[in-house]
């Protein structure tokens, strides 16, 4: 955060998050790695000046946005208006949405409503999506509401919600792996502490991850296929479980004084 800095927001070294997502972006096109799409919430979605930045780069995005973003659209009539989307969602009947089945840990029914229209700040049409858990914002209790790039044919109900699931929040994500990998007790107080446990843990997954897509844990070690991340770390903790009652038969002396320096024994 900027107050862990010297001179706050004036120090040089501080950055906002924006300028590091463009700054990463940068790197991996640089790399010859181009996203085929950059799924993005609301607090970049919102931010018009990184989006002309994804576009200059000739990348496709879908974003969140703020139930007060304001659009321009033409309404039945023809006539162009102007309103929040929070508006427009309370004005939609019920059969503008369309029902999209999502098959996560519990399947759910998520209803959504596609259209074209302007951003007041921006330039030319972008596709619109308005993504509700009921078939009515007056019954609905989570509304998510997002903009895109993408060519406004290829944006169907069904390609929002199921590309916008692939978002994998890294902070969700890095508090599961610490969680599999038994990690989760660790506390950290300064900058480099915090480095050396997020690299700790990303190595961690990655030395799992490629065990379980070479296969080489379970030639030897499993009686099952390694489907997920969580059976490969079983298999991997009941190697390294029978390695160390090996060692532990043939070394109980060394163990022993181990224990003992410690003052455990």
């Amino acid at each position: 955060p900027a107050s862990s800095l010297p001179s706050a927001k004036e120090e040089v070294e501080f950055k906002k998050k924006p300028e590091l997502g463009l700054e990463l972006i940068d790197r991996s096109l640089k790399r010859k790695y181009r996203p085929k799409i950059v799924v993005i919430d609301a607090g970049y979605g919102n931010n018009t000046p990184f989006l002309k930045e994804l576009e200059k780069r000739n990348l496709k995005y879908l974003g969140g946005l703020a139930k007060n973003r304001q659009v321009i659209r033409e309404n039945e009539s023809g006539i162009e208006e102007e309103m929040n989307l929070e508006k427009l969602a309370k004005s939609l009947t019920q059969e503008s949405f369309t029902p999209v089945s999502l098959s996560v840990d519990k399947p759910k029914t998520l209803y959504v409503y596609v259209f074209s229209a302007r951003v007041a700040d921006g330039e030319g049409e972008r596709t619109f999506a308005i993504v509700m858990n009921a078939s009515s914002a007056e019954e609905a209790t989570d509304i998510d509401y997002f903009i895109t790039n993408v060519q406004a044919e290829k944006v169907t109900p069904q390609w929002v919600v199921e590309t916008y699931f692939q978002r994998n929040w890294v902070e969700v994500f890095y508090r599961e792996a610490k969680g599999w990998l038994g990690l989760r007790e660790y506390q950290v107080r300064d900058r480099e502490s915090l480095l050396r446990h997020f690299i700790l843990v990303f190595c961690a997954y990655t030395f799992i991850l490629w065990h379980r897509l070479t296969g080489g844990l379970q030639k030897q070690w499993a009686n099952k296929p390694l489907k997920t991340f969580t059976d490969a770390l079983e298999a991997f903790r009941t190697a390294m479980s029978f390695r160390f009652f090996t060692w532990l038969t043939q070394n109980t002396k060394v163990f022993a004084s181990h224990k003992a320096a410690l003052g455990y024994i």
